[in-house]
């Protein structure tokens, strides 16, 4: 009798130990499935964006037009029956505050994936902990470069044409609009002197009498005064403008103030509503390459951008870097369509290397594969006119550098 009841407690013992085995197994499956995006109901996914700070012109936009594309589609029924989570954390611009951001992200909200975070450094910070240790993919990060894709880094994907391949485009445009002598102005930190030194090889590609000098300009630089008066010394016979929005506006204003008027040329981020609106009528005729359509093209998926930010984000225009979020949203949305069960990490990476013809409509079309996880190097020319960025032309690839 009490051998029997001893083997009857051992069993049950047992049984009640193996039941909690089991119970905390699925609980942690449940919970790496949640963590994973993987559950019915949603697919929750993170980003750094700088929302306060010096470059709080660029994230604020961006970040209004990626809500809107996930709010509108979201009130669709969502990702394959799954609603998009977008979890924002401002990281005013600093890499520290973003390796934080990342931890709380990955570890915390246990997103499944980085989508259409911003900055070069920022990310760089950030990638140790997200890519390498915590295995999440990084995906359609604005900024970057050749670095980051060359060779492709596992989990890391981008949509933006490399600020290198926007200066050759530029460089090709000047020289086919004549100039023989131009003059680079940059900001002084590194990126931008890495982005302006591409400029001269592929000018001279395309005419080997082409002159081509470089001006260094403090970053953050308030007064142009000094800076315009060099420029003028030059005695060039075009500028290409490597610095951001706000100093690219403040060059421009001074050159008008000065009457110094030459062709000016610039890069995407200097393609944005808020140089317009600080330089006013000193920005009319201004050239630059873009990442995305004039969001004044009648284009119907441009159109349908404009709409959906009326709608879900009335207080933001509907300018350039809205619609860089918007495209970035709709190229991750198109690409986690195709995933079939739980959308994990490892179920993205999948999907991305195997995601081609990814047309946003208002992007240029995306191709990525297991070599290639830069998915354009396309860009689109736009011009001021009467005070609006116009499209001149379709998107195109520059030429090759080196």
């Amino acid at each position: 009798m009490f051998r029997t009841m001893r083997k009857f407690r051992r069993a049950a013992g047992t049984t009640a130990v193996l039941a909690v085995v089991a119970l905390t197994a699925n609980a942690c499956a449940e919970q790496d499935s949640a963590g994973a995006g993987g559950n019915s109901s949603e697919i929750h996914i993170g980003a750094w964006l700088p929302t306060t700070g010096a470059t709080a012109s660029y994230g604020v936009p961006q970040k209004a037009g990626a809500d809107a594309y996930f709010k509108m589609i979201n009130a669709s029924g969502g990702i394959n029956g799954r609603k998009i989570r977008w979890t924002v954390k401002d990281n005013a611009a600093d890499p520290q505050q973003t390796v934080q951001i990342a931890r709380e992200l990955v570890g915390q909200d246990k997103v499944v994936a980085i989508v259409n975070a911003n900055g070069t450094s920022q990310a760089e910070a950030a990638f140790p902990f997200v890519l390498n240790q915590s295995k999440v993919p990084v995906l359609n990060e604005v900024g970057g470069n050749e670095s980051w894709f060359e060779p492709p880094r596992p989990g890391l994907f981008g949509t933006q044409t490399l600020y290198e391949d926007q200066a050759a485009a530029i460089a090709a445009w000047t020289v086919q609009d004549g100039a023989k002598k131009i003059l680079v102005v940059h900001s002084d930190p590194a990126a931008f002197v890495n982005v302006a030194k591409q400029v001269e090889p592929v000018a001279k590609k395309g005419d080997p009498s082409v002159e081509v000098d470089r001006l260094t300009v403090k970053y953050q630089t308030t007064d142009y005064t000094p800076v315009i008066s060099k420029v003028k010394a030059a005695k060039t016979q075009a500028v290409v403008i490597i610095l951001t929005s706000p100093e690219a506006a403040a060059f421009l204003k001074e050159a008008k103030l000065q009457g110094l008027s030459l062709p000016m040329y610039a890069y995407a981020p200097v393609a944005a509503e808020s140089t317009v609106s600080l330089a006013k009528d000193a920005a009319e005729g201004l050239k630059a390459v873009q990442l995305v359509k004039a969001p004044s093209d009648s284009d119907p998926a441009v159109k349908e951008f404009r709409t959906a930010m009326a709608k879900y984000e009335p207080k933001q225009p509907a300018g350039f870097l809205a619609l860089w979020g918007w495209s970035n949203a709709k190229v991750f949305a198109e690409i986690a369509k195709t995933i079939k069960g739980p959308v994990t990490a490892d179920a993205i990476n999948k999907a991305y290397e195997k995601a081609t013809k990814v047309d946003t409509g208002v992007s240029p079309v995306m191709n990525f594969s297991p070599s290639n996880h830069l998915g354009t190097r396309s860009v689109q020319r736009v011009v001021v006119k009467d005070g609006v960025w116009t499209s001149e032309g379709d998107f195109y690839t520059p030429p090759k550098r080196g």
